[in-house]
């Protein structure tokens, strides 16, 4: 894939404003769009978009294919007539500004989710309702995943209520659930499935509303000129119903449980590594199918974005694979991925993908290889390109700095894992300030760093520019989206204030995209 020279911001649905505790993909939505379109930015970039599980991570999901309820904006099915004004009126704990309270928007809303979708069945069933046809085409088109993640929800709120009358913490379908359904028992799921009929169809029709609005939303941001940059995290959930609907793909043993889990080695960072748990794919059995799982996870993706980001994308090439029950990612080893086989299946079943390679971290020549082989556009962020030690060691060649950049990359000021890039500012070194103001050119002022560091990224050779929203308005360590391996804090719990539908900022945007020709398209 090429890119075409634009720019665009960094911002997932949940941290936009003025919605009953976390943002929606409702009116807020479309004026965000409106917002970037008078920016004259022409991307926008969000995290995955399933339903998060615990943690409250979009990396996380309990469905690689399903859209997180709580994007859905309640307003919106009020109008429809599936809500009455009282049964949209939230708590009046619940605050339209602020951090998420993730535990207090689950209480609050997967509830009023279930009302309407209760109305919504019964308004159907006679098939006069306008949204009956509708509602059986997507069931029909989503049926390779939809009915799975149904069951899977159904049977999973039932023993996790289960777990919490017994105090029972961590419990997860491969550790409590009976073991013919934990084991994917045919006839035990069909028993299931006609028990609890109405239920499970409660899931599916709260699933139409979310791809409702989203397939809406996403149609008005390309009427106006904006693609959707969404996010595919490589390795999946353990709790999720892709693990449990299909744990032949997957490194698991009979009762469900991984062999082996994902993480990446000691580093300069983390003596210990990272473990982050998730079972890893065997990839034997994949390559049996031809990988149909993976494109048509792919496929699906791009059926609700215009890009992919794929995270950790080097873990096609090998992965970190470290025994199930280890304390830390020391015990790890490299293990061979599916490297160009994968992407030739791919390429042969969907062409030449508009997927963007997150090849941060320890990338070697055999990553590069595969990288560049498929034409596939890496990642360059800034933070990480002002390392004194290079200039001791006799000149700046960090891969991270504009001056080293090809056209077919991605340039970030920062991800939705590192510190917002005021906050990084303020913590950096005097001796790395000295150098970003050499490398800019000379910076009188500190307060203009943050701005002339976005200016730089503007002005690089990258195809593609992006920039967090909290970059833009120069937002400090508060509006930090995650810290990688930490659990509580303000993790994924960030929202843009009403403030930042900024005209000035607009015109700045505009102003630097008509400098740096981006987005002239």
């Amino acid at each position: 894939m090429r890119l075409t020279r634009s720019s665009g911001i960094l911002l997932h649905p949940t941290s936009l404003p003025c919605t009953p505790g976390i943002g929606t993909i409702g009116q807020q939505a479309y004026r965000f769009v409106d917002w970037l379109a008078s920016a004259r930015q022409t991307l926008w970039q969000i995290l995955p978009i399933g339903p998060t599980g615990y943690g409250d991570s979009p990396y996380a999901s309990f469905s690689t294919f399903a859209g997180n309820p709580l994007m859905i904006d309640l307003q919106m099915i009020a109008e429809q007539g599936f809500l009455s004004t009282e049964e949209i009126t939230p708590p009046d704990w619940m605050k339209n500004e602020g951090y998420i309270d993730y535990s207090g928007v689950v209480f609050w809303k997967i509830p009023v989710l279930k009302t309407a979708a209760q109305h919504f069945i019964d308004k159907i069933s006679n098939n006069s309702n306008d949204f009956a046809q509708s509602y059986a085409e997507f069931k029909e088109k989503q049926a390779y995943w939809i009915d799975e993640y149904a069951i899977f929800m159904s049977i999973k709120e039932f023993y996790d209520a289960k777990a919490k009358e017994e105090n029972r913490f961590g419990a997860m379908w491969s550790n409590y659930w009976p073991e013919n359904l934990a084991s994917h028992s045919t006839r035990a799921v069909n028993k299931w499935e006609k028990d609890h009929a109405n239920e499970i169809e409660i899931y599916k029709a709260i699933q139409f509303f979310f791809f409702e609005q989203w397939n809406n939303l996403k149609n008005y941001a390309n009427s106006k000129g904006i693609s959707i940059i969404g996010d595919i995290p490589i390795f999946v959930a353990p709790d999720s119903a892709d693990v449990w609907a299909n744990q032949n793909l997957f490194q698991v043993d009979e009762s469900g449980k991984s062999t082996a889990v994902a993480g990446v080695p000691p580093d300069y960072f983390c003596a210990t590594g990272q473990l982050w748990g998730n079972p890893l794919y065997n990839w034997e059995a994949m390559k049996k199918t031809k990988y149909a799982w993976w494109i048509t996870r792919i496929k699906a993706m791009l059926s609700v974005v215009d890009y992919v980001r794929i995270d950790h994308f080097r873990g096609f090439e090998a992965y970190w694979s470290v025994p199930a029950g280890a304390e830390t990612a020391v015990t790890g080893e490299w293990i061979k991925g599916p490297d160009h086989d994968l992407f030739n299946a791919i390429k042969k079943q969907l062409g030449d993908i508009p997927v963007i390679a997150e090849d941060l971290g320890l990338i070697t020549d055999e990553v590069k290889a595969l990288r560049d082989d498929f034409e596939l556009p890496g990642m360059r962020v800034l933070q990480f390109a002002f390392n004194t030690n290079e200039i001791d060691a006799g000149g700046c060649i960090n891969s991270f700095l504009p001056h080293m950049y090809s056209e077919n990359s991605v340039v970030y000021t920062g991800t939705h894992d590192n510190e917002t890039m005021q906050g990084w500012l303020n913590a950096a070194p005097e001796r790395e300030i000295e150098m970003i103001k050499n490398y800019l050119g000379g910076v009188s002022d500190d307060s203009q760093i943050c701005p002339r560091m976005i200016q730089l990224a503007f002005s690089s050779v990258a195809g593609f520019a992006v920039f967090p929203m909290q970059d833009i308005f120069a937002v400090g360590s508060e509006g930090r989206m995650n810290t990688p391996s930490t659990t509580g804090g303000h993790n994924w719990q960030w929202r843009m204030s009403e403030n930042h539908f900024s005209r000035e900022k607009a015109e700045w945007l505009k102003e630097l995209s008509t400098l740096y020709a981006r987005n002239l398209k």
